[in-house]
């Protein structure tokens, strides 16, 4: 179920240390000397909302089991986003895509797993927030 983020800021320390994964940016120079979490990831806070992922169909969009989502209801559900849907009741996450026909499913995104596949948008079904962010604890 999915639960509104607070109003409280997160803030932490911009580390001055970086660990390159490709070219060094020039905007680098330019860097903040803190973070707030909570500003980064919320837009509206009045429509936003977390919910912890379960499952591995969004693998390969980057999105793991345990997972935290920041979901927006008041974003666009517009093809191409990953949203949260809720569909014969119960809640999914997935890519929104509209084929040529102008039909909507939602798309699984793990390779490794053939059978899961496209679920069509069925007249009950509420495109319910734009997933705009994620966060994962690794250790």
């Amino acid at each position: 179920m999915p639960v509104p983020l607070a109003d409280a800021p997160c803030l932490l320390v911009r580390p001055s240390l970086r660990a390159p994964a490709g070219f060094p940016s020039p905007a680098d120079d330019d860097l903040e000397d803190g973070l707030d979490l909570h500003g980064y990831l919320v837009r509206r806070p009045a429509a936003t909302f977390v919910m912890q992922v379960d499952g591995d169909s969004m693998r390969d969009a980057g999105i793991l089991s345990g997972d935290l989502v920041v979901i927006d209801k008041a974003e666009e559900p517009a093809p191409g986003r990953i949203v949260i849907a809720v569909q014969l009741g119960e809640f999914t996450i997935k890519r929104l895509v509209r084929d040529r026909d102008g039909r909507h499913w939602l798309c699984p995104e793990n390779k490794s797993r053939p059978e899961l596949k496209p679920i069509p948008c069925l007249e009950d079904c509420e495109l319910w927030g734009v997933v705009v962010g994620c966060v994962r604890r690794l250790a």
